[in-house]
């Protein structure tokens, strides 16, 4: 009895019922979207179903990695992902114009820089470890060092994904490095200038779209390569074209109003409403109401990953869960973002209910890990103070 209780006492219901919750929403939301699109001939309910089932035996797998096996294969794993993503440029199948997916029978289209995310975030967890053990007291010099090798190490992945191209998947890759570069250490004497640059460079390369083209287009720059932006800071220039899918999202979040036309009556019909235009789905049935209690749930969620990395008191397993926090959190804020307008359209799905089994491979491995810290954490105590020890 006093095993069995020790072994639940590993496991955090907290996550596992938020899962489940998030599970129940997404079937119904793409339940909803297949009866809006009458072209979908394919039974997405039952697919993402599937992949919810492999998802979650992914995640026990993924628990049986304690601290001395993720930090021993880190860089082996980081070698399995350059590889995938070597392998589905040259053996890919090209979808919409990206060359991302590798076809499994039985199963569609595995996207691995999904997969990738998650090695990362245990790469990165293991260079800034390595690094801060070996030097325990910062100087300017040595955090530039660091820094230096959080970029390097993520240069690789990020170039062969966007030979892909996928814009997207990097912006993520982005936002999970600038989190771990701000708990790794580094001083801010860094850390302000250079966030400070790169937010004043996005803002000049705005500006320059907006008011400026002229001089773009003499740097070699096509003028399709802007349409993106200015569709996004006015839809109603292209209606019919760049701007139409913002448009119609926008129109069917606001046709639920406060409470919602109710699961299945979704008025107006959107493109990829299934995937990554699910939150159209949500807001148009369960109005204001249902998506506010989405994204509370989406809280609550990064809330408890967040109390493990506070209550763990090991650093390797405090900087995965910033990681897997800054995922869940910039594919939340971008997709929502860019379905009410507030954001450039990207292409990222919202994380657990959108449609596609990468996608929730990826999010559900990347909650595995935290799962894992929380039920390895007894066993990887003991096993970093024999190797303090042998030290």
């Amino acid at each position: 009895m006093n095993q069995q209780n020790k072994l639940t006492g590993r496991i955090d219901y907290g996550i596992i019922l938020s899962l489940m919750i998030l599970c129940i929403i997404s079937l119904i939301s793409i339940y909803s979207a297949q009866l809006t699109n009458e072209q979908y001939d394919a039974n997405f309910v039952i697919k993402q179903a599937i992949w919810w089932v492999i998802s979650s035996f992914a995640i026990v797998v993924v628990m049986q990695f304690d601290y001395e096996k993720l930090t021993k294969w880190a860089y082996y794993f980081y070698a399995l992902g350059l590889a995938m993503l070597v392998f589905v440029l040259l053996f890919g199948s090209e979808i919409k114009g990206a060359k991302s997916w590798i076809e499994i029978p039985f199963l569609g289209s595995l996207q691995p820089s999904e997969i990738v995310k998650v090695i990362m975030i245990i790469v990165l967890a293991k260079v800034i470890m390595e690094h801060n053990k070996r030097y325990q007291i910062h100087t300017v010099g040595r955090d530039f060092v660091l820094l230096g090798k959080i970029i390097g190490i993520m240069i690789p992945p990020m170039i062969l994904i966007m030979l892909q191209p996928d814009l997207g998947t990097t912006l993520v890759f982005i936002a999970v490095m600038v989190g771990m570069i701000l708990i790794s250490g580094i001083t801010w004497k860094i850390i302000v200038p250079l966030y400070t640059s790169i937010a004043a460079i996005g803002v000049t390369a705005i500006w320059m779209v907006i008011y400026h083209q002229d001089w773009l287009l003499k740097l070699g720059f096509k003028s399709y390569q802007f349409d993106r932006i200015t569709t996004w800071i006015n839809p109603e220039s292209d209606p019919q074209g760049g701007g139409y899918q913002v448009l119609r999202a926008m129109t069917a979040i606001g046709s639920g109003q406060v409470t919602g036309n109710g699961a299945g009556y979704n008025a107006i019909a959107i493109p990829e409403n299934h995937n990554d235009f699910i939150f159209t789905v949500i807001g148009g049935d369960f109005g204001f109401v249902g998506a506010s209690l989405l994204l509370i749930l989406y809280f609550l969620l990064i809330y408890q990953i967040i109390r493990v990395a506070l209550d763990v008191k090991i650093p390797f397993y405090s900087y995965i869960c910033t990681g897997v926090v800054m995922m869940i959190m910039f594919h939340v804020l971008e997709n929502v973002g860019m379905n009410i307008g507030l954001l450039p359209i990207t292409g990222i799905p919202l994380p657990f209910i959108s449609y596609g089994g990468s996608a929730l491979l990826g999010n559900m491995m990347a909650v595995g890990l935290v799962l894992g810290i929380r039920f390895n954490y007894q066993k990887s105590m003991f096993t970093i103070k024999e190797q303090e020890f042998s030290e």
